[in-house]
């Protein structure tokens, strides 16, 4: 079947994306499954998933039926609503990128990407990304994320796709180190 890129539209896609999501936090995967294939950090409820799709669309990849992907748009207004964001949310308050203070605006936050275990290495996370960006790039000017340090393989596909890191932190609450990264695409 064909990969088909669209808009999340109603509650059972939503509920698609909290499934595989569940499927990929560190706590549903081991150690091992983690360091080779990533992971998600931040587990979302029906609701917030809800009023952030209705402020901003989030992409979802589906073959028929089946989600294969999903990328989360979060627009800052929802930090209050994610705690474990907050270190990141106070970071971006006083950082600037290519010059510009991000408390400028023209961005908003990628609250999380994910591809299911049967669709990875099939070019479904940059189908996810090239998508997005071209739903979204009318609105801003870049996206911001940030990838947990050992999660490599995220990494990687980041960086492989365009996305630069221009800060890194230490959460102390965590341990984990973070790098934030931005994708311009102007």
């Amino acid at each position: 079947m064909v990969i088909h890129y669209t808009t999340v539209e109603d509650d059972r896609e939503l509920e698609q994306i909290l499934a595989l999501q569940a499927c990929n936090l560190p706590s549903a995967i081991s150690e091992e499954q983690a360091r080779t294939q990533g992971f998600v950090t931040v587990k979302h409820d029906l609701d917030v998933l809800r009023r952030m799709n209705a402020a901003f669309p989030s992409v979802i990849a589906k073959e028929g039926d089946t989600l294969a992907g999903y990328c989360l748009v979060m627009l800052r207004e929802f930090a209050p609503e994610i705690p474990v964001l907050a270190p990141l949310f106070e970071r971006l308050k006083q950082l600037s990128w290519r010059g510009r203070p991000l408390e400028a605006g023209g961005w908003f936050v990628m609250g999380q990407v994910c591809v299911a275990e049967a669709y990875r290495g099939r070019g479904i996370f940059n189908g996810l990304y090239r998508h997005l960006a071209d739903a979204c790039q009318p609105y801003f000017d870049f996206v911001v994320t940030e990838v947990a340090e050992r999660n490599t393989r995220s990494l990687r596909a980041h960086e492989r796709l365009g996305f630069e890191t221009f800060h890194c932190y230490d959460d102390p609450s965590t341990g984990e180190r973070w790098h934030i990264i931005a994708w311009d695409w102007h």
